[in-house]
């Protein structure tokens, strides 16, 4: 029963990101008055349907709930409405179409911040000490010690990448120190140096995929309002970073198709990290909502950066580059394109859930 809960609570919360970004479309297209005739939450047949009366607006809820949105007059056909959407100014339509993955992101920094202010005592990038050699032989690994580092230590860049924080300090650790050592760049009694460093690694279940971890203990910094919004920005800058190294990757060929989860793999990690951790939980829906904002915003036809890039086109051009039915077209393929590669990793999901 309790299982049966926790996926009802991830259901819930892909309703509130869907919910989420398609309010950011439909607020911003309220505010430029364009005409509005349907507000959805889901897809395919609806369970709930209302229409206002003083709007004439159709807001509804469909039995699929892995989507939504926000249907407009003259959005991918011609109008003669005068509220159409493509009556609007072009930099009023973008601030709509963006508006979506915008709210994602906002979404993910306050969820962020919930998680600062409830994760306890603040971590910072300075070394504070190391487990005992005990811990490093009876792990058989080596320790970064042995490559220069020393309690003290604030670490500022790894591999040039600037890191601020334990967060971002530890995900490049992570992604950089796997395949060997890295340029690790400390300031030290006032002095910046940097140490060519060897981090232990540890193996991706099911790959050949190594990752390295941070080996020592961190110092805290004190709770302010300042360290904490610092701590927020960071977090939330260092997700986005991961979000976009992980497309580079997968692109690149560093992770194949199983690497990639669609709604019910992330799901199942939603109710794996709700029956264990809530924070965990707290901070796997502020990296989902990140990643709504982040993929949606991408310059990719069907997604809202496919159609910011055609208005981005028009406003440099000063008139529509390419006409409505044929961009309409455009994405129309790039969606079924998505809906195949939403099957392909949907199959490959429910093979590793009841495999």
């Amino acid at each position: 029963m309790t299982t049966v809960l926790y996926w009802l609570l991830a259901i819930l919360v892909f309703c509130l990101l869907i919910l989420v970004h398609e309010c950011g479309h439909y607020a911003a297209a309220r505010l430029a008055g364009v005409r509005i005739y349907e507000f959805s939450i889901g897809m395919g047949p609806k369970m709930i349907t209302y229409t206002s009366k003083k709007t004439g607006i159709r807001y509804s809820v469909g039995v699929f709930l892995i989507g939504g949105y926000v249907s407009m007059a003259g959005e991918d056909e011609e109008s003669d409405d005068p509220n159409a959407f493509g009556k609007k100014a072009a930099w009023k339509r973008m601030i709509i179409v963006a508006a979506g993955g915008l709210m994602n992101l906002v979404l993910g920094f306050v969820l962020m911040l919930v998680l600062v202010l409830t994760s306890g005592p603040l971590a910072s990038n300075q070394i504070h000490s190391y487990p005992s050699s005990d811990y490093f032989e009876q792990n058989q690994m080596i320790s970064s010690e042995e490559s220069g580092l020393r309690p003290g230590d604030r670490i500022i860049a790894i591999n040039g990448t600037r890191v601020h924080i334990a967060a971002d300090m530890r995900y490049e650790i992570m992604h950089q120190g796997g395949s060997g050592p890295v340029d690790v760049t400390v300031v030290r009694d006032g002095k910046e140096l940097t140490l060519s460093v060897l981090f232990p690694t540890i193996g991706a279940e099911g790959t050949d995929m190594r990752f390295g971890f941070t080996d020592f203990y961190v110092a805290a910094e004190p709770t302010t309002v300042g360290s904490v919004m610092r701590h927020t920005y960071y977090q939330s800058v260092s997700t986005v970073k991961m979000i976009w190294d992980s497309l580079v990757d997968l692109v690149q060929g560093r992770y194949g198709l199983e690497a990639v989860s669609g709604p019910v793999g992330v799901a199942g990690a939603m109710t794996e990290a709700a029956a264990t951790d809530w924070n965990q939980f707290l901070y796997l829906v502020a990296v989902i909502s990140v990643n709504l904002g982040v993929l949606n915003l991408l310059p990719i036809p069907a997604l809202d950066g496919g159609r910011f890039v055609f208005l981005l086109l028009e406003t440099i051009f000063r008139r529509p580059v390419v006409p409505p039915k044929y961009e309409a077209l455009v994405h129309t393929i790039g969606f079924f394109l998505f809906i195949l590669l939403a099957i392909i990793v949907l199959f490959k999901d429910v093979i590793w859930m009841f495999g």
